[in-house]
């Protein structure tokens, strides 16, 4: 004989709830604790986050492998060229259209693509400060434009300097190619340095969209903090005054569209120059002038975002700010670094590096799904950690 079922939701009467009452009469105390929920996603924004996973997996490929690959391919596939030419294709063409509107012209498509990107990130992160990014973050870019600069005219130097015109009576490089000679000097590539210069810059200065949408979530989480004055949040805007939460809603909602679309052009520039790359090692220059080149762009690039920005000087490396939202990005932040970008002691919310695995919470990293968190509140995530260790128990 078939009995009554017992309803899979209790009554409101029933003393057995397994959700908190809502409604007009739950009182202020009552509702703390609870955290509003992310709004349903678009098929638009679904579709521009698929975009954003793909560009970051191309951009974001392991730098030290990449840097290894550059050098090993550098010395490889230029020597098998100097003694068995690769077969002529339209790259081997020095007026190719990539060649002429892109490669010989590459820093300033570096600069067009890099400067509005840092200056937004930059801007956001800083809360509004526009001091601080004129501080603390432009100068990376003056940096690395100084070293472009000064690596082609030194380029330029030694090969107009220890080199000789293919016919006695020409003493200077101008006069031997104003006469129709050739001169021949030790012609260090520009075009790869330029190349591997300007890719080098490109991934670290695209480092601040990585974790960029979690922003979101914390500034909703931390406004809900502050509304029912919940003081033990692990939030990294917890330390934000109310002008500066303000100010960074503000900025991270008008400027996030931009910075995408800027970071996807950033990705699809760095990939043209990895393509050029390979263009100019199989037909341009001897294996010794591209190596000398590349080894020259890799050290400046090791020097002054691996070790000198990651010193107590200016400027501050990619991705710091009034916060601190990038706590797994360990290759980034590995060193511990003087805050510079506040006063206050260093603490989850300041921008500084810390040598603790995992980030300053001491937690594990979250689960992800195409680079997103499935959760952003630390309490979920020990709470799941602490459920997976008694079941394992």
């Amino acid at each position: 004989m078939a009995t009554k079922r017992r309803p899979l939701r209790p009554t409101p009467s029933s003393t057995n709830m397994n959700f908190r009452p809502g409604g007009a009469d739950v009182n202020r105390n009552e509702s703390k604790g609870t955290r509003p929920t992310a709004p349903p996603s678009s098929v638009r924004e679904i579709l521009v986050m698929m975009i954003m996973y793909a560009c970051k997996k191309t951009i974001f490929f392991d730098t030290n492998l990449k840097v290894a690959l550059y050098l090993g391919s550098l010395f490889l596939v230029s020597l098998i060229g100097d003694f068995i030419p690769y077969p002529k294709t339209y790259f081997a063409r020095s007026d190719n259209l990539f060649n002429v509107y892109f490669v010989k012209v590459g820093w300033g498509w570096t600069l067009l693509m890099t400067v509005p990107f840092l200056a937004m990130t930059s801007y956001t992160l800083c809360c509004g400060d526009i001091k601080k990014v004129l501080q603390h973050h432009m100068p990376r870019i003056v940096i690395a434009t100084f070293f472009w600069y000064f690596w082609t005219k030194m380029f330029n130097v030694i090969e107009t300097s220890y080199g000789r015109c293919t016919v006695k009576g020409f003493g200077t490089k101008s006069t031997c190619l104003k006469a129709g000679y050739l001169w021949n000097g030790f012609d260090i590539s520009g075009h790869a340095f330029i190349l591997i210069h300007s890719s080098l810059v490109l991934i670290e200065e695209a480092r601040p969209i990585v974790k960029w949408e979690c922003i979101k979530d914390y500034l909703r989480n931390e406004m809900h903090d502050r509304s029912v004055a919940e003081h033990s949040s692990t939030n990294p805007l917890r330390n934000l005054s109310e002008e500066q939460i303000t100010n960074l809603k503000f900025l991270y909602g008008r400027l996030t569209p931009v910075i995408r679309t800027l970071f996807i052009g950033m990705a699809m520039l760095q990939l043209l120059w990895d393509i050029m790359l390979v263009g100019t090692m199989l037909y341009y220059h001897h294996m010794i002038e591209k190596v000398v080149s590349g080894i020259i762009a890799i050290l400046t690039w090791y020097f002054t975002y691996r070790f000198w920005y990651r010193t107590s000087l200016l400027p501050d490396p990619a991705g710091s700010g009034a916060f601190f939202y990038q706590r797994e990005n360990r290759e980034t932040f590995i060193y511990t670094r003087r805050p510079t970008m506040t006063t206050a002691a260093p603490s989850t919310s300041v921008g500084c590096r810390c040598n603790v695995p995992g980030g300053s919470s001491g937690l594990a990293a979250p689960p992800t799904f195409m680079g997103m968190p499935l959760y952003t509140n630390p309490s979920s995530q020990a709470s799941t950690s602490n459920r997976g260790l008694e079941m394992d128990s």
